[in-house]
């Protein structure tokens, strides 16, 4: 009972001594530039994506899961954090281009159907510091899939498409390469 007077004390105390919001959140301060109209452009990418859940230095690995995500025949309610290399080619010591940050988890409880939340963040050429990200279903075992592009960053500002994926290589634990062909209009 103590621990909780002073905490409501503490939290009393924050709210009486807070400034007003109307005092500190002014809108007219913020930096608002033009966004000038320009014909759109639509750019398409070929890169290979590299998921690895095993081994020593996995670049993909499960942060959550359900009670009985184990007995799932698709690992339904698994959660998995990810920071994939995306290069030129299948092979992994090729060009790195980027890294594909997010999350990814089993959504399917007949198939292994994968909700995707992923930035493709780029690092190399003229897309240096730009990014893509891609929200939707990923039918993993589907020979081809396509996946909406929600928005973009850098060069693909205000960015939308569709990307198809296309398993190039998997194994029976689970790691992949996987090429995705992107549509971007920006």
């Amino acid at each position: 009972m103590v621990k909780l007077s002073y905490i409501l004390l503490f939290i009393i105390s924050l709210i009486v001594t807070s400034p007003p919001l109307t005092q500190s959140f002014h809108i007219n301060n913020w930096p608002i530039s033009k966004l000038e109209t320009k014909q759109e452009t639509v750019t398409n990418l070929q890169f290979y994506f590299h998921d690895t859940i095993s081994g020593k230095d996995p670049t993909a690995i499960r942060v959550a899961q359900a009670a009985d995500t184990e007995k799932s025949p698709t690992l339904f309610g698994a959660l998995l954090m990810a920071d994939d290399p995306l290069t030129e080619t299948p092979d992994p010591k090729s060009k790195l281009i980027g890294r594909a940050q997010g999350i990814y988890g089993s959504a399917g409880k007949e198939e292994l159907a994968l909700l995707m939340v992923m930035s493709f963040c780029f690092t190399d050429g003229m897309y240096n510091g730009s990014s893509i990200s891609i929200l939707g279903k990923n039918s993993a075992l589907s020979p081809v899939r396509e996946m909406p592009i929600v928005g973009g960053t850098g060069v693909f500002r205000l960015a939308r498409g569709y990307a198809v994926a296309k398993t190039h290589w998997y194994n029976e634990v689970g790691d992949a390469i996987v090429a995705y062909n992107v549509t971007i209009v920006h």
